[in-house]
């Protein structure tokens, strides 16, 4: 029997918020009709929140993603998750003006007068967050926005700022954006990129599961390493992009390691290792909704089947420990 897709709440949406979050970097109009039917799939699986971002295609994937709501008549069935301010080759634009003008983009690109949650995609910790909750709630109070959160930012700036806006009687940041998976992330993909995996990230995910602050976590296979082509003896022979990111930044001893009781665990419960890896993810203490990019309505329905396998707190110690 096919699990069924669990929900959770965001302060500020009246809609339900499903625990897997389609991402749509792979959605553009060079195939609209196989994006649709992608999009189509998840839906009916009950997949209703969709993760996009300003940077994504140069704007062709949040037009596309517009087009799909809109045609499919789901606006109020969905929820669109858009990110912007993201730096450039130039510049940081995490700012009042940058995140206004990257706002006002994406809602002329989705043809949408709101977004459902709006996320911050990177942080410039030189901007202080005064400014920046002070522009969120002035967008949020014109109901240009729902809710907002910020992605890449660490737990303590997140604190700060959500300090500073139960002081001055405004909204905080509704949810943090972070990378989180059983890997270790040694070195960040892209610049700027913030991680809570490891034992390093324990400061963090103590602060977050004290808070309560749902947490939409990306990468929870690591970029891939999950997927069991990464071995210690063929890191060379990865040649493209994608690939050569995930050696560079998972492909260490202690997550081989790890790699290797994942896999025994995942062989006694009768699992794929992409589920187990998964499953270790929603199985943790935190309020996670678990960003997926899935490119089938197939492999969508196997991390489904993945939610439903709850790890203890035994099993996820001993897959974390990478002791022989």
């Amino acid at each position: 029997m096919q699990p069924e897709m669990t929900y959770g709440r965001i302060k500020g949406l009246d809609k339900p918020v499903s625990r897997l979050v389609q991402g749509t970097v792979m959605v553009g109009s060079a195939d609209e009709r196989g994006s649709f039917r992608l999009l189509d799939e998840i839906f009916a699986l009950g997949g209703t929140a969709f993760d996009t971002a300003h940077v994504y295609g140069g704007g062709d994937n949040e037009r596309t993603v517009g087009r799909w709501v809109r045609t499919r008549g789901l606006r109020d069935s969905v929820v669109i998750i858009a990110k912007g301010a993201h730096h450039n080759e130039d510049r940081k634009r995490v700012t009042p003006f940058d995140i206004t003008a990257d706002l006002h983009d994406s809602l002329a690109r989705f043809g949408f007068d709101h977004i459902d949650l709006y996320i911050l995609h990177r942080d410039d910790p030189d901007v202080p967050v005064e400014p920046i909750i002070e522009v969120l709630n002035e967008h949020q109070r014109a109901g240009k926005i729902r809710a907002f959160g910020a992605s890449n930012w660490s737990h303590t700036r997140v604190d700060a700022a959500n300090r500073y806006a139960t002081e001055a009687g405004l909204e905080p940041f509704a949810v943090s954006s972070p990378n989180f998976s059983l890997a270790e992330q040694v070195r960040e993909p892209w610049p700027g990129c913030m991680t809570i995996s490891g034992p390093s990230g324990a400061a963090a995910r103590a602060w977050y599961a004290e808070q309560k602050l749902p947490l939409f976590t990306w990468s929870s296979l690591a970029g891939g390493f999950f997927s069991g082509r990464f071995r210690r003896d063929n890191l060379e022979t990865f040649t493209s992009y994608l690939d050569r990111l995930c050696v560079s930044s998972y492909c260490y001893e202690e997550n081989f390691r790890r790699l290797e009781h994942t896999e025994e665990l995942a062989r006694e419960k009768g699992v794929s290792l992409p589920q187990l890896a998964l499953a270790y993810v929603m199985s943790q203490p935190l309020d996670i909704y678990a960003l997926v990019g899935c490119s089938s309505g197939a492999e969508f329905r196997a991390n489904l089947d993945a939610c439903a396998l709850e790890l203890t707190a035994e099993e996820r110690a001993w897959l974390e420990s990478g002791a022989e």
